[in-house]
């Protein structure tokens, strides 16, 4: 799988994304922090399990509150790790879509990953994530379930996009007014089959979302086409450096355009 090249100087700091928008790297994942006008504040995922302590004293540092709720893109395990921790610390409900329920009420566990996605040691340790479900059913609330933008009351001027295709039940969040764009793993800015290598240089290039756990290629492809569609100026994905300036708009068209060369791997790609 080849990658979609990013400038430098198109790399921004996890510090100060964009307006009250602030990101925090665990590992090989980010989580980020979304200030609104009224010094409410809300929790995008919530990172690897065992990161409770870290969020939590990053939170602390940060903000004089609690956040108005946690929100989750989806409910993978490096996504949602420390999510029932910090939720009954602060008292605050979780929100997901509708579709990503069944993974975190305990009902069902994600499909085993595609061990064949080849690439790089994440793909090869995939057997052994965590795929149980996770319940958090007493602090669950529903994320809007329409297929394209709507607002949730939480999260002020930000449009909630359901992106399937990594789950069926993924989610990302646009800030029209800035064209902010929090991308979850609709698509990465490190190589998502090598986090852990990559984490060590971290070139900045443009991938598709990890495949060893993608579910269905051809939404994951067509999210990609709708959030490229957005001409976003800042980008911040669940894996991999935050990007802004002109150039990012056109970087995303590329990655749609070349989804298949660049995203599906060799066992997944459509028959010729």
């Amino acid at each position: 799988m080849d990658a979609v090249k990013i400038p430098e100087d198109q790399i921004i700091p996890m510090a100060s994304i964009a307006p009250g928008v602030q990101g925090l790297r665990i590992a090989f994942v980010n989580v980020f922090s979304v200030m609104h006008q009224d010094g409410s504040w809300t929790l995008i995922d919530a990172a690897i399990p065992f990161s409770f302590s870290i969020i939590r004293s990053w939170a602390e540092k940060n903000f004089k509150r609690a956040p108005n709720a946690i929100v989750l893109t989806h409910g993978h395990f490096d996504h949602v790790g420390a999510a029932r921790d910090l939720a009954d610390h602060w008292n605050v409900p979780v929100f997901a879509h509708p579709l990503e329920h069944v993974y975190l009420n305990g009902q069902k566990e994600y499909p085993k990953p595609n061990v064949a996605a080849g690439g790089g040691l994440m793909t090869l340790l995939s057997p052994l994530y965590p795929r149980s479900p996770v319940d958090l059913q007493d602090r669950l609330r529903t994320l809007p379930a329409e297929e394209d933008r709507a607002e949730l009351p939480i999260l002020p001027g930000w449009q909630v996009i359901h992106t399937p295709g990594h789950t069926p039940g993924h989610v990302s969040f646009f800030r029209q007014e800035d064209r902010t764009l929090l991308a979850g793993d609709a698509f990465c800015t490190t190589k998502p089959e090598s986090f852990f290598e990559a984490a060590i240089v971290q070139q900045p290039e443009l991938h598709g979302p990890p495949a060893y756990f993608t579910q269905d290629w051809n939404q994951a492809r067509a999210s990609v086409q709708r959030l490229a569609g957005l001409d976003a100026l800042i980008v911040a994905p669940g894996h991999g450096k935050p990007m802004a300036g002109a150039e990012v708009p056109e970087g995303l068209r590329r990655l749609a355009s070349r989804f298949d060369e660049v995203a599906v791997p060799e066992n997944k790609k459509p028959a010729a």
